[in-house]
């Protein structure tokens, strides 16, 4: 992803953003683990079953994650 671009987490079922977890950034459901740390694995040419093994969640989730990240990428207002 380029990085004048974000994702617009706000309708993805995935996510969850609580002020008290991770500061407020978007985190899977039930866990710390921010989105973006997918996503930034992914843009750096790590495999999605090497990001579902290394923070511990499930492939389909990571896919889920991503595939959801490409449909959703905006441009960040600077």
């Amino acid at each position: 992803m380029d990085h004048a671009e974000t994702v617009d987490w706000s309708a993805c079922r995935l996510v969850e953003m609580k002020p008290d977890v991770q500061s407020g950034v978007p985190v899977l459901k039930g866990t710390r683990l921010p989105a973006a740390a997918i996503v930034d694995n992914s843009d750096f040419g790590v495999d999605a079953s090497e990001i579902a093994e290394q923070f511990e969640v499930p492939l389909e989730l990571v896919e889920a994650v991503l595939a959801y990240a490409k449909s959703h990428r905006v441009a960040h207002s600077i």
